[in-house]
């Protein structure tokens, strides 16, 4: 058996029905236990974001908005545009339906992150405000549960360098060649400097650029989205349809077992909207705990929004694109798959993917070396963000200039392990965000009165 054998196989345990079940089933408790105060507080949350560009009125280092925009630009990248084409590939178009789903119960998910985030929060020897699964749970479940915490800071290192770094890295690199023949060699170099000019400034300067990037190129990728699906729009109702059809059927995959189909649709759906949104693996919350806020729960009201335009709003319009253009049933794989749908319809649609695809990769390796450096001050205390720093830079060097399949798996594997600490937490720490909750808007209510 090769290593790769061996880490498909690990990977495929670790993301098999047990994970994706804990997943779904720990989303699903939270909602039914706020009573789906989630959903039905989608439009606060807007509101509460828009109030919060400029300062959130409370203690922190960034605007709830640039919390928000800095969580976002660790999510919206490739899983958007590659990952949402992998699992269409592999799932068939009912795939999509189940990102859906993993996104609607990852809204309670998102929520509880960052009220338990925010509000078991401490600030550290610099001044900073710092917090995540690491913090509440030992400041929230007590010293027996100290190991699971340093576990979670762990993976969460460890996952950086992979899944937030190194294959992102990867993906520029390779999207610059292919599409305009740029040196990978070039493109290392450009993004070293480039990571290293942010983060050399920290949170503040990674959340300033994320405020900036990230808004900017998400609706640019919407209104590029939008216009092929415009063009396609006779086909747009067939498609959405075979969405729902395939989720339950053996099309799915194009034949075979219903049973074997179905399954394929809802791993993939699953995992690969889990991957794209992050809901449950416990790396958000580290973003929303800097937040400018006097409220757990209003932070988690606009944290929750993110898991919405990642999944509900982009990865639509993606999987969308992909399967009213006929694109999934062709040769193309991943981001390949993307680049055939918008090509088929716009003018340099390929190119549109291209840049989408390296903006967002960039920004996810701003958003994730925050959540790294963080787990590694957990474990190691604030003398480790300057060495972590230079590591963090040296590997997007190394990314870009290397062959990353087994890299691939590992972060897989390692991010999928981030989960169950972090998902056992807020199992464990539902009571308090209910309570939390209750309060809170028991409080806006009589203050509306």
């Amino acid at each position: 058996m090769t290593l790769m054998d061996l880490l498909s196989q690990i990977s495929s345990i670790v993301w098999g029905p047990y994970m994706l079940a804990l997943i779904l089933g720990t989303g699903l408790f939270l909602m039914l236990r706020l009573r789906l105060l989630p959903l039905l507080k989608i439009g606060y949350g807007f509101k509460e974001l828009f109030k919060g560009t400029k300062h959130g009125g409370g203690e922190g280092d960034i605007t709830p908005f640039a919390a928000l925009m800095t969580s976002l630009s660790a999510t919206i990248g490739t899983g958007n545009i590659a990952g949402v084409a992998t699992a269409i590939g592999l799932g068939g178009p009912g795939a999509l339906f189940w990102m859906w789903c993993s996104a609607l119960v990852g809204i309670a998910t998102k929520y509880a992150e960052a009220v338990c985030a925010v509000h078991y929060r401490e600030v550290d020897e610099d001044g900073t405000h710092v917090g995540g699964p690491m913090y509440y749970i030992r400041n929230g479940l007590g010293k027996k549960w100290y190991w699971l915490g340093a576990l979670f800071a762990v993976f969460g290192a460890l996952a950086g360098f992979g899944i937030g770094n190194g294959v992102q890295s990867n993906s520029v690199a390779a999207a610059l060649e292919n599409t305009f023949g740029i040196s990978t060699s070039v493109t290392a170099v450009v993004m070293m400097v480039m990571v290293g000019m942010v983060l050399i400034g920290g949170i503040r300067r990674i959340a300033d650029v994320a405020t900036r990037l990230v808004p900017t190129m998400a609706i640019l990728y919407i209104v590029a989205g939008l216009a092929v699906l415009a063009v396609n729009f006779s086909a747009l109702p067939e498609a959405i349809a075979l969405v729902f059809k395939s989720a339950f059927s053996s099309s799915a995959v194009g034949g075979g077992a219903v049973g074997t189909a179905v399954m394929l649709a809802i791993q993939f759906g699953v995992a690969r909207g889990v991957f794209s949104n992050e809901a449950g693996l416990g790396s958000a919350p580290i973003a929303h705990a800097a937040a400018e806020t006097d409220s757990p729960v209003r932070q988690g009201t606009i944290a929750m929004l993110g898991t919405f335009i990642d999944t509900i709003i982009i990865c639509s319009i993606t999987g969308l694109a992909i399967i009213v253009t006929g694109a999934w049933a062709g040769e193309a794989k991943g981001a390949a798959m993307s680049q055939a749908a918008f090509a088929s319809a716009l003018p340099f649609g390929d190119v549109i993917i291209s840049i989408g695809l390296c903006v967002f990769a960039f920004t996810t390796i701003l958003g994730w070396s925050y959540y790294g450096e963080r787990c590694a001050e957990y474990l190691l205390g604030p003398k480790i963000i300057i060495p972590f720093r230079m590591l963090w830079i040296l590997v997007v060097g190394i990314g870009a200039l290397s062959e990353l399949d087994a890299i691939w798996l590992i972060a897989d594997i390692l991010n999928g392990l981030m989960a169950v600490p972090n998902l056992i937490a807020l199992l464990l720490l539902s009571g308090v965000v209910a309570r939390l909750t209750k309060e809170y808007f028991d409080d806006q209510a009589q203050n509306n009165n």
